[in-house]
């Protein structure tokens, strides 16, 4: 069994919902800092509270995200955004794919897409989420190809905005793909530790997940008290 400190160093702590508040903020944080929770996210605008209130703590990632939430952004705003959020602090990016186009076969648009965003990134790690609820499984397999190609540092499942989002069969497809190049990060859908832990157990090594949700899942008493905060 993993630790509650393993688990929490596996996920990122998110307020992205557009209804998402200051004081929701500060929750978030306090959240990250009590759990030892690896990253935690908010809006682009809401971004720089995240960063004042997380500035004592640098083991705490700051996480921004780029053409959020459906990827339709022009490449050139895309790029603008990344370059935004990495001068207010964030350690990390995670940018949506553009959905339409990889529904419409646009692959190598698709790519150049993210090839911009990832050379504005630099040596930032750049996730792509792909919005799995919304794609085929022909579509997922050929959008972690494009994404390893590319040399992207995580592929992650969706934003949490959609329907549906993390399961294991979409992990499990997506690590069958990266294999070993790179890792995979799972969002929305992951409600309990036993979800959290069959992904684990597929590869997933990252979790997007809201504060209630990661409180219930590091609290939960099959993990003991092994770690103390």
């Amino acid at each position: 069994m993993l630790s509650k400190y393993e688990i929490a160093q596996m996920i990122d702590l998110s307020a992205v919902q557009p209804n998402a508040t200051v004081e929701e903020l500060h929750n978030v944080a306090k959240t990250a800092i009590e759990y030892n929770c690896i990253c935690v996210f908010a809006l682009p605008s809401l971004t720089p509270v995240l960063v004042d209130l997380l500035k004592d703590y640098p083991k705490i990632l700051i996480g921004g995200v780029v053409g959020f939430p459906d990827g339709g952004a022009t490449t050139a705003g895309k790029v603008a955004e990344a370059k935004e959020l990495k001068e207010m602090g964030c350690n990390e990016l995670d940018m949506v794919i553009n959905i339409g186009k990889v529904r419409s076969g646009l692959w190598d648009e698709v790519k150049a897409d993210i090839q911009a965003v990832k050379d504005e990134a630099g040596d930032t790690p750049l996730k792509v989420i792909f919005e799995c609820h919304y794609l085929t499984d022909e579509e997922i397999v050929k959008a972690c190809e494009v994404c390893c190609e590319v040399g992207v540092a995580w592929v992650k499942t969706g934003t949490g905005w959609a329907e549906t989002g993390a399961t294991l069969e979409n992990t499990k497809i997506m690590k069958g793909t990266v294999g070993d190049r790179c890792p995979v990060k799972a969002a929305g859908g992951v409600r309990s530790l036993e979800t959290l832990l069959a992904m684990y157990d597929i590869g997933v090594r990252r979790f997007g997940i809201g504060v209630r949700t990661a409180k219930a899942i590091l609290d939960d008493q099959e993990l003991g008290d092994d770690v103390k905060y």
